[in-house]
């Protein structure tokens, strides 16, 4: 492998993280009422959380990539002289995004294309771009790249909370909405990501703060005696995030640093505003 180019797709939330190497990032559309925004470019996470404050009403949706725009994205990187390309994408639970890759991925010709889905969402996708990052600098292959992404994808958990249920079920995101009926809304359910990939429903619970102490718990049951990198993900919510860091590092002080990341409108448009999220990744 001479040159491996690297790319995600913008649920990653990458924007919003430091680094110093080349990603591409293909970004979907934010769309506000009867406008459409591209994510970050147009759109940034403060601009989208500042007008769902002052829109209560208004319902965001999202629309991926083409498949066109990823051949294109495959092709400008070959043109560059990239002769493999890694593409991390959402959960292919979750969107079309990784079905539009693989797409593309067959047209594309001089180039060789791998498409990870990463069965997650945010941050998880991010610590898969800086593992391969690392691992490609280390000399490794292709192949032994993938397979330390595999590891992530196979150990990693994330639980969360949402304030309002109806960004979830509305939009799709929600793989057990069967189980909500339209009068169970004001239910703030602990959910998580599954092993296959899908936002799911564990545990009903009634009130936001309820959902959040659970999520707390869950994470501290989950990670009893396992040597992990945790972080917090959350849609505007920087007061719950200060309450989870304390609570989490009361308890296991040993864990020290616990990063927080901002999501993207790509995403938050499903979560709503104040969604939080524990997770972990395991050390290898």
């Amino acid at each position: 492998m001479k040159k491996l180019g690297l790319m995600v797709c913008t649920n990653s939330s990458i924007d919003y993280l430091n680094y110093d190497f080349d990603v591409k990032i293909i970004r979907s559309m934010v769309i506000m009422g009867d406008k459409e925004f591209v994510d970050y470019e147009e759109l940034t996470a403060p601009e989208f959380y500042d007008m769902l404050d002052k829109n209560p009403n208004i319902l965001p949706r999202t629309s991926m990539a083409s498949t066109g725009t990823m051949l294109e994205a495959y092709e400008t990187l070959r043109d560059q002289g990239y002769d493999t390309i890694l593409f991390v994408t959402i959960s292919s639970k979750m969107s079309g995004i990784y079905d539009n890759a693989v797409m593309a991925k067959n047209m594309v010709e001089g180039v060789d294309v791998h498409v990870f889905d990463s069965k997650s969402v945010g941050y998880i996708e991010c610590a898969m771009i800086f593992k391969a990052h690392e691992d490609y600098l280390a000399g490794k292959s292709i192949e032994e790249i993938i397979a330390d992404l595999e590891f992530i994808r196979d150990n990693n958990k994330i639980y969360f909370a949402v304030n309002d249920l109806k960004f979830l079920i509305k939009n799709g995101r929600l793989s057990n909405a069967a189980g909500f009926m339209a009068n169970m809304l004001k239910i703030k359910p602990l959910l998580e990501i599954d092993k296959q990939g899908a936002v799911v429903s564990i545990e009903k619970i009634r009130t936001f703060s309820k959902a959040v102490d659970r999520v707390i718990e869950k994470f501290l049951e989950e990670t009893v005696g396992k040597d992990v990198e945790v972080f917090i993900i959350h849609a505007n919510n920087p007061e719950t995030t200060l309450y989870i860091r304390e609570k989490v590092l009361t308890v296991r002080p040993e864990l020290g640093e616990i990063k927080d990341y901002l999501l993207a409108p790509a995403v938050a448009a499903h979560s709503g505003q104040g969604a939080i999220t524990v997770g972990y990744i395991l050390k290898k």
